[in-house]
């Protein structure tokens, strides 16, 4: 029976620079190897089992559904994965992970342990490379399983017997109270003339567990919703590429905005604003290294052209990343087409100087050190933003209906400029600050012009359109306007009314089903967790800190069962929607609790509306 897992019934797994994503029932349905944007071998997710996945879990009968873990769980502070079944002869648990790369290839470690009484396993493994659509060369080498696709090839070692069957490596074996059973898979280039280590699964288990221990140990945040901004810390960990510093958006492609629409987009890209807001929640949580690693990949990236940024780059810095789609995969519940690459890349947002820009100011404000090259690139971003900020750009949600003058894009233009004086001021950065200020000013006055609407009290998406946008929650937290302006106050109001559900639940803009909308699409999409989030501060920082407060618990009760976000949420059908799990989600969660904790303690008065 085929299985329809939704998405928040998978938990990652990854290693730093790629991972894999585990179902309840104990399948692994997708993993790229060796690096997040690769092919990926088990592809399942947006497709079928034939499309690659490997399943341990207790034996059940062909043709039935395989049992979801009874429990499952993350040890402790780490990215070590428990699920446990209790069947009627007994209890088994499977550990996975991925140990973190010291060198060696990238691996996924399963180990399997009877709790109570004796359980019947099974595991099946079928491996499927170039997204799901190329069946292995299957052979064995010295007593270990060697699969072959080309340049990639996959290393099997077990503790117990392993057997193909029609290109899927089986095994059924029984485990008591106390007896453990091992798989290591283990990616390693065809072409290598050595062969990869056989992994020692209980040490790696060991130093998997001492990486995320001493992690942890770095975060400073102390306040309320600890655990949670810990786990969508770790999270965003997870999806930071070691080598280079690059962030992706997220772990997986094609995942949808809405079941069986075409809303299926690429996010296992580093975007410079969503690494850019990562960037400040991790600085605001005490993890210096992982900024300074950014700023460098930052610097190789846009190397020294600030005129010809991207709004997005792979997580080597590589900027062509065309667009496909992978017709022979019906995508995740039917929703086609299933893309890779993105055609985003080559779209002009000017809100992304802003980010960019902001978030080196936080890492200056933070302690990170003066960097003359970093110093350079900022300013040329500045030169850039003076040219082109009276252009209509694709604005932060990348719309494909045509440029606008989107206010979000012109207030962040505002934001890179504000900044920049900050920094002259403070003597970080050598440039005329009357220049800036005549400049910054110039932008404030036209969008307060253009984009704000006296006759409902609420700035819009573009000049002179009649939406809405929710990037306009922003306005308070970017300093654009006080919290207590009542424009701000009335663009709060007004988003709430026209694009939030009674629950919190914020959309982006507006759709209209078939009809095609700003973006260019027809169709609708699911509420935006993260602009919900924005929701949460926008209300503290306009006074309301209980509706805040209360807002945000509600938020957290849409998380999975360990604690993630995918980018979206169904408030009708009750599902997580789109790529899984989403930076930006997790981000909006970890900002939302600080500004939170510092607005308790700061005992910020309340507003009247």
């Amino acid at each position: 029976m085929e299985r329809r897992p939704r998405i928040e019934d998978y938990a990652p797994i990854g290693d730093m620079q790629t991972a894999a994503l585990v179902c309840r029932d104990g399948s692994v349905d997708w993993l790229c190897l060796p690096r997040f944007d690769s092919p990926a071998v088990f592809t399942s997710l947006l497709g079928t089992e034939e499309n690659g996945s490997w399943r341990i879990g207790p034996a059940c009968a062909t043709g039935t559904r395989a049992p979801y873990a009874d429990r499952r769980g993350y040890r402790g502070d780490s990215l070590i994965l428990d699920s446990e079944w209790d069947t009627p002869t007994g209890t088994v648990r499977v550990t996975d992970f991925m140990p973190p790369r010291g060198g060696h290839s990238p691996q996924l470690i399963r180990i399997v342990e009877g709790i109570t009484g004796e359980v019947e396993m099974d595991s099946a493994l079928c491996p499927r490379f170039g997204y799901g659509r190329h069946r292995p060369w299957i052979y064995e080498h010295q007593g270990r399983t060697v699969v072959i696709d080309g340049p990639d090839a996959l290393w099997l070692d077990a503790t117990v017997e392993t057997a193909e069957k029609e290109g899927v490596l089986v095994s059924r074996f029984t485990v008591a109270a106390g007896d453990k059973v091992a798989f290591a898979l283990t990616w390693h280039s065809s072409h290598h003339l050595t062969t990869p280590e056989i992994a020692d699964t209980d040490i790696a288990l060991d130093a998997t567990a001492e990486f995320w221990r001493e992690w942890v140990s770095r975060c400073t945040y102390d306040g309320p919703y600890r655990d949670a901004v810990i786990r969508a810390l770790i999270t965003l960990k997870a999806m930071t590429y070691a080598p280079t510093g690059a962030i992706v958006a997220a772990l997986t492609t094609s995942l949808p905005e809405t079941i069986g629409g075409v809303r299926n987009w690429d996010y296992r890209y580093t975007w410079l604003r969503d690494a850019s807001i990562t960037l400040s929640a991790l600085l605001r949580t005490g993890y210096r290294q992982e900024a300074e690693a950014w700023r460098q990949w930052l610097q190789r990236a846009v190397a020294g052209d600030p005129d010809n940024l991207q709004i997005m780059y792979s997580i080597l810095g590589e900027r062509e990343l065309p667009e496909r789609e992978l017709t022979w995969l019906p995508g995740y519940e039917g929703s086609a087409p299933v893309r890779v690459g993105n055609d985003a890349a080559g779209q002009l947002q000017l809100d992304v100087p802003g980010e960019v820009i902001d978030a080196l100011y936080q890492a200056h404000v933070h302690g990170i050190a003066r960097c003359e090259r970093t110093a350079t690139l900022h300013l040329g971003l500045v030169d850039y933003l003076k040219r082109r900020w009276r252009e209509p750009d694709d604005g932060i949600w990348e719309v494909r209906g045509g440029r606008r003058h989107f206010v979000h894009s012109k207030i962040m233009a505002w934001v890179a400029v504000d900044r920049t004086v900050r920094l002259v001021e403070a003597g970080v950065l050598d440039a005329d600050p009357a220049e800036l200020v005549e400049l910054r000013d110039t932008i404030h006055a036209e969008v307060c012009e253009k984009g704000y609407d006296p006759v409902r009290n609420t700035f819009t998406q573009s000049y002179g359109s009649g939406e809405l946008d929710a990037a306009l929650l922003l306005i308070p937290r970017t300093g654009f306007l006080p919290p207590d302006d009542p424009r701000v106050i009335g663009t709060v109001a007004a988003v709430r009314r026209e694009l939030a559900t009674n629950d919190g639940l914020v959309q982006r803009y507006l759709t209209d089903g078939d009809r095609v909308g700003v973006d260019g699409l027809a169709g609708d999409e699911g509420a935006f967790l993260l602009c919900s989030y924005w929701l949460v501060d926008a209300l503290g920082l306009t006074g309301e800190l209980d509706e805040a407060r209360a807002l945000f618990e509600r938020l957290l009760t849409l998380r999975n069962d360990v604690g993630l976000l995918a980018e979206e949420y169904d408030a009708v059908a009750g599902r997580q929607l789109g790529n899984a799990p989403q930076a930006f989600s997790m981000i909006g969660l970890i900002e939302s609790a600080v500004l939170l904790y510092e607005l308790k303690q700061a005992a910020v008065p309340v507003i009247a509306a």
